[in-house]
């Protein structure tokens, strides 16, 4: 068997951002047989091991690569942490769990990713989000100086960072998105800035490079990919857009755009069958039914929230269905398993009706319908 102890000192290095300098300093050598050790031109000395294990915290087993039992009890916890984020209840015990096995297991990247995701998780539901407007600006906000408080959000974008050194990252693209917003929330908009700029554009995206990259019913497929993508990046884009800007709201402006996206996904969708795209047409609705409410217009704003609510129980049930077959021409060839629809799609209604005025929220306690929702 070839020993790569090489690989692993490197990996390990990099997973806790030390450079072969500060591994060459704990050991007495120099950085030249640091450098050596990791392109695998020669070993450590033998006695040199344990201090190097020591050095990553961690044991000599896993530095020669020997999984074992290490292997089986990083997978017991993977798919116990894995259960408790799904559930979406308190992550207060998962956290210790994650944390304990992160510090016992540094270079391993599942684990660093599924801690980051329960931080992220955790620190949404200890904290939440606050908006604000300041005085003349024609601009709502989120309130950066209480997102910075948020600690969870703070260890998880560490984790993160961490995660993004090692190789081989596992929902790289996800993690990258996260990162993103919650710097962005916490007012650290030059490291947001910066993560976002180190990525492909729009037009390099995998999505849309598979349809150039293939041909006939494989390319229908990705077109329709690519138009699932595209959608939800325009979903998410107008609606920031139209209700951040406060002209717009108080004008009318953002229902009449938001109106007309609606009309532009049932085009799309024309059989009614939306699949995962339930989840944008009830945001959408919520949206409106909200500027309808604040408008004073309480029965309008009624009849697009039960739109809203019947795109919500139409997601509820797809996620228990199995495989999905979406059937509309531009997006026939798109085959969906319900794994594809995350349960964080489902809290959308709840987190929306956080931004309702009074009066909708009154009006929606009344009817037996809408229990859950309030």
């Amino acid at each position: 068997m070839q020993i790569k102890i090489g690989n692993k000192i490197r990996e390990l290095r990099r997973s806790l951002g030390k450079r072969q300098e500060d591994l060459a300093n704990a050991l007495g050598v120099t950085c030249q047989a640091v450098s050596r050790w990791e392109s695998n031109g020669c070993y450590p000395d033998m006695e040199m091991i344990p201090s190097i294990a020591n050095f990553f915290n961690t044991s000599i087993d896993e530095l020669f690569g020997y999984d074992g039992d290490r292997r089986e009890r990083i997978d017991n916890i993977l798919i116990k942490s894995e259960k408790m984020i799904s559930a979406n209840e308190d992550l207060t015990d998962c956290l210790v769990m994650l944390r304990e096995a992160v510090y016992r297991y540094p270079s391993e990247p599942r684990l660093l990713l599924n801690l980051g995701y329960a931080l992220h998780i955790h620190g949404w539901k200890t904290y939440g989000l606050k908006s604000k407007t300041d005085s003349g600006s024609d601009y709502g906000s989120v309130d950066t100086e209480y997102a910075s408080k948020n600690i969870f959000w703070k260890e998880a974008m560490s984790v993160f960072e961490k995660l993004l050194t090692m190789d081989d990252v596992p929902d790289r693209e996800a993690v990258i998105l996260l990162m993103v917003a919650d710097y962005s929330k916490m007012g650290e908009f030059e490291k947001a800035k910066s993560l976002a700029k180190s990525q492909p554009p729009v037009f390099a995206s995998r999505e849309c490079l598979l349809v150039l990259a293939s041909e006939d019913e494989e390319r229908e497929e990705y077109l329709g990919e690519a138009i699932f993508t595209l959608l939800d990046e325009l979903k998410k884009n107008i609606e920031t857009s139209v209700m951040t800007k406060i002209s717009f709201v108080k004008s009318g402006e953002s229902k009449k755009i938001l109106l007309s996206l609606v009309r532009f996904y049932e085009e799309i969708f024309e059989d009614g069958r939306f699949g995962k795209f339930h989840s944008n047409m009830r945001d959408l609705y919520l949206q409106i039914s909200i500027l309808e409410a604040l408008n004073g217009s309480i029965e309008k704003a009624m009849d697009y929230f039960d739109t809203a609510y019947n795109h919500h129980i139409k997601l509820l049930d797809i996620d228990s269905s199995g495989e999905y077959r979406y059937s509309a021409p531009l997006v026939s060839k798109v085959v969906h398993n319900h794994n594809r629809f995350p349960k964080a799609l489902h809290d959308g209604l709840k987190d929306y009706l956080k931004n309702a005025p009074e009066i909708l929220l009154q009006e929606i306690k009344k009817n037996e319908k809408y229990t859950e929702c309030v």
